[in-house]
């Protein structure tokens, strides 16, 4: 019997991963992995702007050479691969000529910002974000906001392209057409990229640009128009279909046919946001919330149609018809700083320290690097044994937003805090002040669901965090109350991708099928443990006291 084969493709924030699965057994034949180069110099981007961009040559430089790589490494005949699926992060807009090149692989934009693709995490757009919502509750009209959450966020579609308008007229003037990131990267593998051939994602159009079939799609013109003159006509380009991600975007095009070895035949799923795509590869249901713990946390469920009350679920990241599984409700709700907290506290207290070797004269220059890189391997380690050692009825308490509120209730202005400090206090306590922080946001959200009629059974854990940090996950399923299921992959995106690619290929003929084949297996549980539950449900109410203080000046009721 001959095997077919697909490849799952996902793109990060730093780098981009492919994969070659079986698509009889599920293995993982090959994997290669490809970090961006302009982006790890820092190029195009102005931290103290929260201004983030990357190249499209580190996307299309990456994606030639993952791909190529695991075909080389599995062996397989090349003919067999029938289909890639890709994801992405988002909102990642970027724009492209009317003729559909990048605007960045022009020669008179090359070296322009904002001509780059906007990445998520940029945060630049924060007035604008909060003028569309505004706008949406006050024109008299539609509110566009009501399957967002009733809020925009400015790391979504509109608000950061309407920042560069603002800022740059030259842009502004153009017009292009801009894109999500997975939605070009299918539309180049294709060769689909002029505004009337692009398949446009439904994930991202949905969780990102304001698009539901309530109202034929995008935001109307009158609406758009009181934002920007431009903005009209980039939604007619835009157009108004968009597809799931079991779909095809198109076949292979010869040119990437002939860069990759494979067939024009090789089918292109179309594309979807990465978080969404790996609760796909995490085996997603109704009634499992897939956690996905990295820099920030994506929270995915999904549910029937006859299990959604008629009234949008309000304070979360949207609810979207087939953003994740076809035929069912696709939830997103998150909290915008995880690891980024963790990370945070130790480069706090770290980097006095490596300022200090360096400047050593007792030190050469060899042993300061290997002493710094020694010292950063190590600490986050030592940073969880020591809060492990922490009794606990600690004091010390922490709020998580280190980068504002995403969910529930966006607030991108809001700062975390901790209290309960004393003379005794340690980086153990501090450090397991910070993790209990974070599960109480993820307890807040999960309640916030709950409330709102969303059944929630279970919980996965993806993601580095997940597989790193037995004492964060043990904290979450004490706080909780819940088990915490570990995926045993650590590529669950990319999985997803591949899943979408299956059906999209006509292998498999539903996604039930093909995630049964190939989603990643469970890892670990970790089980609550009854007198941390009793322990945390007070620290809780104490928790939800100091946010109501952060946010209004009082304790929340």
């Amino acid at each position: 019997m001959v095997s077919n084969y697909v490849i799952g493709v996902d793109f990060g924030s730093d780098s981009v991963r492919s994969i070659l699965v079986d698509t009889g057994t599920g293995k993982v034949l090959a994997t290669s992995v490809f970090e961006f180069p302009r982006w790890k110099e820092g190029k195009y981007c102005n931290p103290a702007r929260s201004q983030y961009r990357q190249h499209p040559l580190d996307h299309l430089e990456g994606l030639e050479k993952t791909i190529v790589s695991v075909i080389r490494d599995s062996g397989v005949d090349s003919k067999q691969v029938k289909g890639i699926g890709i994801d992405a992060t988002g909102s990642s807009p970027m724009p492209l000529t009317d003729e559909g090149i990048p605007l960045a692989l022009t020669e008179e934009f090359s070296q322009n910002p904002d001509a780059m693709m906007i990445l998520w995490k940029d945060h630049s757009a924060i007035s604008e974000a909060e003028e569309i919502t505004g706008l949406a509750k006050s024109w008299g009209g539609e509110d566009y906001t009501r399957y967002s959450g009733g809020m925009y966020s400015s790391e979504w579609f509109w608000a950061k392209i309407l920042f560069i308008y603002r800022t740059n007229p030259v842009i502004a003037q153009i017009n292009p057409n801009w894109v999500e990131h997975c939605d070009y990267v299918a539309g180049e593998l294709t060769g689909l990229l002029k505004p009337d051939q692009l398949k446009r994602s439904r994930c991202a159009a949905g969780h990102k640009a304001m698009w539901h079939e309530s109202w034929s799609g995008f935001p109307s013109g009158e609406f758009l128009a009181k934002l920007h003159p431009a903005f009209p006509e980039l939604s007619r380009k835009m157009q108004a279909e968009t597809l799931t991600s079991d779909r095809a975007a198109g076949n292979l095009s010869p040119k990437w046919a002939e860069k990759l070895g494979l067939s024009t035949d090789t089918v292109i799923a179309v594309g979807t946001i990465d978080a969404h795509s790996g609760a796909v590869g995490a085996g997603i249901k109704p009634g499992t919330l897939v956690k996905v713990m990295g820099t920030s946390t994506c929270d995915m469920l999904v549910a029937s149609y006859d299990e959604v009350n008629p009234q949008p679920v309000k304070g979360i990241s949207g609810q979207v018809d087939g953003s994740i599984l076809p035929g069912m409700i696709g939830f997103e709700a998150g909290q915008a700083g995880f690891g980024d907290f963790l990370a945070w506290y130790k480069r706090l207290i770290s980097q006095p320290v490596f300022d200090l070797i360096q400047e050593s004269s007792q030190l050469g220059s060899g042993t300061k690097e290997s002493l710094v890189a020694e010292l950063n391997d190590k600490l986050m380690v030592y940073l969880n044994k020591e809060a492990a050692k922490v009794p606990l009825d600690s004091e010390v308490l922490a709020v998580d937003w280190i980068n504002g509120r995403r969910s529930p209730g966006l607030n991108e202005s809001l700062k975390s805090s901790i209290s309960g400090l004393d003379m005794g206090s340690g980086n153990g306590q501090v450090f397991k002040a910070l993790v209990e922080s974070l599960c109480f946001g993820s307890k807040r959200i999960i309640e916030w669901f709950k409330s709102e009629g969303v059944e929630i059974k279970e919980v996965v854990g993806i993601g580095g965090i997940a597989k790193k940090s037995p004492l964060l996950v043990q904290t979450l399923a004490d706080i909780l109350n819940m088990p915490i299921v570990v995926s045993e992959s650590d590529q669950t995106p990319a999985l997803g991708a591949a899943i979408y690619a299956a059906v999209a290929s006509g292998i498999y003929p539903d996604m039930q099928q093909a995630a049964d084949a190939i989603a990643s297996k469970k890892q670990e549980e970790f089980l609550p443990i009854p007198e941390h539950v009793e322990h945390y449900k007070c620290k809780y109410q104490k928790y939800l006291a100091l946010g109501g203080f952060v946010e209004f000046g009082r304790e929340a009721k």
